[in-house]
């Protein structure tokens, strides 16, 4: 236990309330002896004020417990591991549940503190009939709020997110920063915050790229002449995929995908460890496939066809660019510029 949790964490959240509530228990227990040097009102004041320290002290040391749970899961279950799936699972339910946990606990403790004292308890009792109508009155005054917090006890046992999750939501892409009964909080590619009802999760589509595992495809397109050999583009590409650690190894592929009227569409498609590889191993492959076709077959760039009339009823196909980025002309369009 003390692996997760340190020493200095159980002597702040569980020695020092404790001790409190054994002060208040040892007071109270001998506060009937001490009697007779007080007066009858002199002690019930002490009474109570002994009864409310003790309920005080008893709610920090739970409130204590339940910091000190929070960072043996924090610590057991470590989600900035390579696979931290069941971290997730483990931390988003925790997360959620605390809250209502230090809610129920801190009801109680006011709730005790109060019937300590007879005049709150008298009226607590009279309210005691009137709560079934109140409470009929609130649910429907406020049924939003009531329906967006059993949304988070909802995502809290179903989890169609968890904490750290990639996902794709209202056109953002972003990681589950933190969830509550109420809202959840994503941390955009570029430092933003997107906050969301936890309703939005429970009653719109949205894409979770981390739902079983973290890894995932990656795509990038580029064009390429008709002229262009297939063959050695791929195995330049399979170069390229050797040559980096960004590639995990599961899948690869380039395949034509499309043919427009001016070039072929080509997908280079392979796999990475997570969301932010897979961005970073696409960008790479796509500088590199490039930057090989301008220096080595610029040929095979894109390249612009059309048929030129010479004048003597023959048509003479002619294309552009060149090697050096100068226009092939046909001979005879050369032809014709002298004449």
């Amino acid at each position: 236990m003390t692996q997760y949790i340190p020493v200095p964490a159980i002597r702040k959240h569980l020695i020092v309330p404790a001790l409190v509530a054994m002060l208040a228990m040892v007071f109270i227990a001998a506060l009937p002896y001490a009697e007779a040097k007080f007066s009858p009102a002199a002690s019930r004041i002490l009474l109570r004020s002994a009864k409310i320290g003790l309920v005080a002290s008893l709610t920090w040391l739970a409130l204590g417990a339940v910091s000190l749970f929070e960072i043996y899961f924090r610590n057991r279950f470590d989600i900035s591991a390579a696979d931290n799936l069941k971290a997730r699972k483990v931390q988003t339910q925790f997360i959620l549940f605390k809250r209502l946990l230090v809610i129920l606990i801190i009801f109680l403790s006011v709730s005790l503190a109060l019937l300590s004292i007879d005049d709150f308890r008298r009226i607590g009792t009279s309210l005691l009939a009137s709560v079934g109508v109140a409470g009929i009155i609130v649910g429907l005054s406020a049924q939003r709020t009531v329906a967006t917090f059993l949304a988070g006890i909802h995502l809290a046992i179903a989890q169609p997110i968890r904490i750290d999750d990639v996902v794709v939501a209202e056109g953002e892409w972003g990681r589950v920063e933190e969830v509550t009964f109420t809202y959840v909080v994503l941390r955009l590619w570029d430092s933003r915050r997107l906050v969301l009802p936890t309703t939005y999760f429970l009653e719109k589509p949205f894409q979770n790229w981390t739902r079983v595992s973290a890894d995932i495809i990656g795509t990038a397109f580029f064009h390429v002449d008709f002229s262009a050999d297939m063959e050695e583009i791929r195995a330049f590409f399979n170069t390229v995929l050797g040559t980096t650690p960004l590639w995990d190894g599961r899948a690869k592929a380039l395949q034509v995908t499309d043919c427009t009227s001016r070039s072929m569409e080509v997908r280079a498609l392979m796999s990475a460890a997570n969301s932010g590889a897979a961005w970073d191993l696409r960008c790479h492959v796509r500088e590199k496939m490039m930057d090989w076709l301008r220096r080595e077959h610029p040929v095979w760039l894109p390249r612009a066809r059309a048929e030129v009339n010479s004048g003597a009823g023959e048509n003479v196909s002619w294309s552009a660019p060149g090697r050096n980025g100068d226009d092939i002309l046909p001979p005879a369009k050369e032809e014709l510029l002298r004449g």
